[in-house]
């Protein structure tokens, strides 16, 4: 296989020995989530961005069945063929391609076999999506490859199954749809029932995205995302007798809350109540970019993390921490825990002037707070997934 040892050169830059005149290469950043958690699988609304840290792929056609897989980080590949290959039991890697390639399989379009190889800067277990990078960087190159035509929408529906079905994570849609219709300096208002969705302004001229990564990830995490989901469907279904037209928490009002779900389960309750103010506090945060309140923003943020510390109670010592810390800096506007919770990520608007000097401060305190060392991402909005002329390298 053929790699690079250096660590400090670019993903482009590790690509070049697998480039040639027919290969294809891809781009296909991470997202980041400033506000909707935990509203995505109640039909809600989100609130993503991709950003400048991606999966890089370049993959080359075949004139026989083929697949050569490399993945340049790992020093590992993968060989099998398109009529034999199934999702791999030994490692994880492949199947994030391999489930691409079988959703054109599954449709008889998969007509000759490719070699790719992969290298990526997204952070891996951050939080990042850096598997939907990477479906995405897949299906965008196979529809490219095969002259497919699929519109963006659709890859984005194939990189999802393709997530199901290979490494068999039952993710939504936002990941992919973040990564694939990202747009720069601007967020998307993403509605996770009709997938309508609409650009909002992100002006970054006096800010960047700050992560900070907790580096504990509780064993909680995948369990109680199931609890949260069954108790949402709880109080659903105590409303929908009544309002037989309910569907999800998106059809409930507090009204029907406080009358039929409060008198009878006061927990279910208050995980419904924070899904409807998260939503409510999305929209009023849209308002705010459009007028260029980012001041206010930021306050949606740190109310959106006080929800679901407390209200939702995904959060953890660690992700309480990390905002706490910032909460009355007067450089950072707005702060709150970002994706499942149970760890991963605090995301945080920060002021340029003063990033240096907060990352200092806030790892430090961490670790002697904690004993653990907090990684920290400086990261800014760009495009989404996209095709690169290598002519241009």
């Amino acid at each position: 296989m053929r790699t690079s040892s250096q660590t400090n050169i670019s993903p482009l830059e590790k690509l070049q020995p697998y480039i040639g005149e027919q290969t294809i290469v891809v781009r296909s950043p991470g997202r980041i989530n400033l506000i909707g958690e935990h509203t995505d699988y109640n039909e809600g609304y989100v609130l993503p961005a991709a950003i400048d840290k991606a999966a890089y792929l370049a993959l080359t056609p075949r004139e026989d069945d083929q697949i050569n897989l490399y993945s340049i980080d790992l020093n590992d590949e993968h060989h099998t063929n398109i009529f034999e290959f199934e999702r791999t039991e030994d490692k994880s890697w492949p199947n994030y391609i391999l489930g691409v390639a079988d959703q054109f399989r599954q449709r008889d379009k998969l007509t000759r076999g490719f070699d790719a190889a992969l290298t990526a800067d997204v952070p891996i277990g951050a939080g990042l999506s850096s598997s939907a990078a990477v479906e995405n960087a897949v299906v965008m190159a196979l529809n490219t490859m095969l002259d497919t035509g699929y519109e963006k929408l659709t890859m984005v529906e194939m990189s999802q199954q393709a997530e199901h079905t290979f490494p068999r994570l039952m993710c939504g849609i936002m990941d992919m749809f973040a990564s694939m219709f990202g747009k720069k300096n601007n967020v998307i208002r993403l509605d996770c029932r009709s997938l309508e969705y609409a650009y909002e302004p992100f002006d970054m001229s006096e800010f960047k995205i700050v992560l900070f990564d907790s580096n504990v990830e509780h064993s909680l995490g995948s369990s109680e995302y199931n609890v949260r989901r069954a108790q949402c469907e709880e109080g659903v279904a105590l409303v929908k007798v009544h309002y037989p037209h309910v569907l999800s928490l998106r059809d409930v009002t507090m009204e029907m809350l406080n009358e039929y779900v409060l008198p009878v389960n006061e927990l279910v309750y208050r995980r419904c109540s924070y899904v409807l103010e998260e939503n409510a506090r999305l929209l009023a945060a849209c308002e705010y970019l459009e007028n260029g309140d980012m001041q206010a923003f930021g306050q949606k943020m740190y109310e959106s993390h006080e929800g679901l510390s407390i209200k939702y109670e995904v959060s953890c010592k660690e992700l309480d921490y990390l905002v706490e810390q910032v909460k009355n800096n007067p450089d950072v506007l707005g702060a709150r825990m970002m994706g499942g919770g149970f760890g991963g990520c605090t995301i945080n608007l920060v002021k340029h002037s003063a990033i240096d000097d907060l990352i200092a401060q806030v790892t430090t305190a961490y670790n002697q707070a904690m004993g653990l060392t907090a990684k920290a991402y400086v990261t800014n909005i760009e495009d989404g997934t996209n095709i690169i002329n290598v002519k241009n390298l």
